[in-house]
């Protein structure tokens, strides 16, 4: 009877055993879905004008998702544009030059000048001739002299004026000129772009998980406006023990199931390098107190199904070494 009895024992622990042997060859862990949130900022200060969006909307990149007053920086940007107007203007004078009215007028007074000096050369001549003939007297001759310097003084900077006007604006001050149009241009792109920045649109495809703000406040520059969760590139985190590092790859395929049965293709896209504790999140205390390695695993989202905090399970084949 005992030797009858323990056929049947041994053929369960073999069966036990080789069932153990194939579960050696499947690596099983359990984590949680975990995706890419973005916080969506404003860049410039504006009153929200128009934000429609609601938590729960299904988002794409490139959307607008509100909008910021522009008034203020539209009015400045009318005051940029025509002091850009009034530097462009004073730069073509500067590089044309003098108009040539302008020219002949400083050559008319160049030839006044030079009639005033020729006559009061002569009266000083005459002034002398009569000083030596006894017949003129030293003050006048003196007069007729400081007459005839001034005259000089003036032809010379009737002569500067005219060689000024003809020789057109110096390098520098065309430099000054062309730097200022540059910053008016500059400040209108400037302003532009603050007009462009208070349309907020969204970089990424995914759901908006938080609204942080409400039509009509006043925003400063940084305030983060909604919170979009990236669903089209969730991962799976889950802990392995050490014995089954050695069994995993980067890029290994990987099978991810929902507790509800749903099944979708994922790979291993990290692996950790330092052991750690396992996360206080799982249950156990003879589990918490393991080291196991953190691993990460890509999932196809296509369909929406994985969000974040989902619990799901990872299914992999144990890669085995080559001798």
């Amino acid at each position: 009877m005992r030797r009858v009895a323990l056929i049947p024992l041994l053929i369960i622990l073999a069966t036990a055993a080789c069932g153990n042997d194939r579960d050696k060859g499947l690596i099983v862990a359990s984590g949680h879905v975990e995706a890419t949130d973005v916080r969506i900022s404003t860049k410039v200060v504006g009153t929200v004008e128009w934000f429609p969006v609601e938590e729960g909307d299904n988002v794409s990149a490139g959307q607008e998702l509100a909008r910021l007053d522009t008034v203020d920086a539209r009015l400045a940007l009318d005051v940029a544009r025509a002091e850009r107007n009034q530097a462009e203007a004073d730069l073509r004078m500067k590089v044309t030059g003098e108009r040539e009215e302008d020219i002949k007028e400083a050559a008319a007074m160049v030839a006044r000048a030079e009639a005033d000096l020729d006559g009061a050369q002569k009266d000083l001549d005459r002034m002398e001739g009569l000083l030596d003939s006894g017949s003129g007297t030293q003050k006048s001759r003196d007069d007729a002299r400081t007459r005839r310097d001034i005259a000089a003084s003036a032809l010379e900077a009737a002569r500067e004026r005219l060689r000024k006007l003809k020789s057109g604006s110096r390098p520098e001050i065309i430099d000054a000129a062309r730097a200022r149009l540059s910053a008016a241009e500059a400040r209108i792109a400037q302003l532009e772009q603050q007009i462009k920045d208070a349309a907020i649109r969204c970089p990424v495809n995914g759901v908006v998980t938080e609204k942080l703000v409400e039509q009509g406040e006043l925003l400063s520059p940084g305030t983060a406006m909604v919170v979009v969760t990236n669903l089209t590139e969730p991962w799976l985190t889950v802990y392995i023990s050490e014995t089954d590092l050695g069994r995993v790859r980067i890029g290994q395929d990987v099978d991810v199931v929902t507790d509800d049965g749903q099944a979708r293709k994922g790979r291993v896209t990290y692996i950790a390098s330092k052991a750690e504790f396992t996360p206080k999140n799982v249950q156990t205390r003879d589990e918490r107190v393991k080291l196991v390695y953190k691993l990460k695993i890509g999932i196809e989202n296509a369909d929406g199904l994985f969000k974040p905090g989902m619990p799901a399970e990872a299914r992999m084949s144990a890669v085995v070494a080559d001798r």
